[in-house]
């Protein structure tokens, strides 16, 4: 009997190689989360402000020939610096950040692209308004910013004022950005009629409604949380009391400076100076220095109470008829305070959310310390008697030098894809 052949099963084909998956753009990077597109913004304005202001201040010195402003070069400092610097970082933190305070997922990155094209471009346009000196383009320039903020603020919005959620800190913040898009109106018609007072308006509400309150409420939020992960046996204080009063004062304070009253800010001003130095004992300052990236954020906290309290001697001195310490107490919250804690903040940020250790390396310890004295040196040039001008060309060159090796070291980071080939 002959055996049947045994059945030849047919192979299935091979399936072909997967094909290589194309690397994401730079594009898709950089929107791969919300704050990676404010912080390479901010970083960049960090630098990028501050030359044609070197370049004003060696004119002071008699150096050099100055720049055209077509605006007090103060004025225009104190606008980029209020509103075209600090709040991208802002921005990108809260997108960032207040989901999670908030029990929401995470903000996609591509929700930031709108207003952070229109914030980027009305800048871009107002500094070409400036450098060629025509109202319309600083005009179109500003309207653009504002745009973009408005957006911003829309995006925040329903995460802020979550039904159920906590409102203590994100919904101050978010009141500080509405508060900051209002100062913007007023440089807006600034730019328009030319009013002065407009401007003072805007300054004011720069310094005193957003930034100042913004800072507080992120640190009243963060630093006893990031303490508590950091040393151990840490109980974290954070009392509603103190909150109400920081931001209480500086909202007097603005009121107060905006209808050029500031000499009678100081009993509250003096009541959040003690306010912030008793958070700084109660949050452990010293302990902070076992962590140099915590301790970075708690030396850079301590600059608001020195910077509250120079602004309350200020306003007793001026009560009694001496008038005194200059702007001393508005460059100790500046510099000292709020972009102390923006490098700080910003650092720790970076690194945690691109995958990489979270650890001050010498680099960083050396800029954040380099900081430090150039806010020393800048509040110093309006109390000593002599060498104003030198000293203040001084700092602005100690801030370049700390901020231009920053944002050469961060920029990349937000170009680049996490470390730990995670999504974000």
């Amino acid at each position: 009997m002959v055996k049947p052949a045994p059945i030849q099963l047919k192979q299935a084909p091979a399936s072909p190689p997967p094909a290589n998956t194309p690397p994401p753009s730079r594009a898709a990077i950089l929107f791969a989360a919300p704050h990676r597109p404010m912080f390479l913004a901010g970083a960049v304005q960090t630098v990028l402000t501050f030359i044609p202001w070197l370049w004003e201040l060696l004119a002071r010195t008699g150096l050099v020939a100055g720049p055209a402003w077509p605006w007090p070069p103060g004025w225009v400092h104190g606008l980029w610096a209020a509103y075209g610097i600090f709040p991208f970082f802002v921005f990108g933190f809260l997108l960032t950040a207040m989901p999670r305070w908030q029990g929401l997922p995470d903000t996609p990155g591509e929700a930031a692209r709108r207003p952070w094209l229109l914030l980027v471009s009305g800048w871009l346009v107002f500094d070409i308004g400036l450098l060629i000196t025509h109202p319309a383009l600083r005009i179109g320039g500003l309207a653009l910013v504002l745009t973009g903020w408005l957006l911003a603020l829309r995006l925040l919005h329903p995460v802020a004022f979550k039904p159920g959620g906590g409102r203590q800190h994100p919904a101050t913040a978010w009141l500080a950005l509405a508060a900051g898009a209002l100062g913007l109106i007023a440089w807006l018609g600034f730019a328009v009629i030319d009013d002065p007072r407009l401007a003072r308006i805007g300054i004011a509400i720069g310094l005193w409604w957003l930034l100042a309150p913004l800072f507080m409420v992120v640190s009243h939020r963060m630093i006893p949380f990031f303490s508590a992960s950091a040393l151990p046996k840490y109980e974290p204080v954070r009392p509603d009391w103190a909150l109400y009063v920081l931001v209480g004062a500086s909202v007097v304070h603005g009121l107060l400076a905006s209808a050029d009253l500031a000499a009678w800010t100081w009993p509250t001003d003096l009541a959040a100076a003690g306010t912030a130095f008793w958070l700084s004992w109660k949050w452990q300052f010293w302990r902070s220095f076992a962590v140099r990236l915590l301790a970075m954020l708690h030396i850079g906290f301590l600059w608001l109470g020195i910077a509250w309290l120079l602004a309350g001697v200020q306003g007793v001195l001026h009560a009694v008829g001496v008038a005194t310490l200059g702007l001393a107490p508005l460059h100790a919250m500046s510099v000292g305070f709020f972009a102390t804690m923006t490098l700080a903040m910003v650092s720790r940020v970076t690194l945690g959310h691109s995958g990489r250790p979270l650890v001050a390396d010498s680099l960083t310890w050396r800029l954040a310390l380099g900081l430090h004295a150039v806010a020393a040196l800048r509040v110093l040039a309006d109390i000593v008697p002599v060498g104003h001008a030198l000293l203040l060309v001084i700092a602005s060159l100690g801030w370049l030098a700390v901020f231009l090796p920053w944002a050469t070291r961060l920029v990349p980071v937000y170009l680049s894809r996490r470390a730990d080939g995670r999504p974000g």
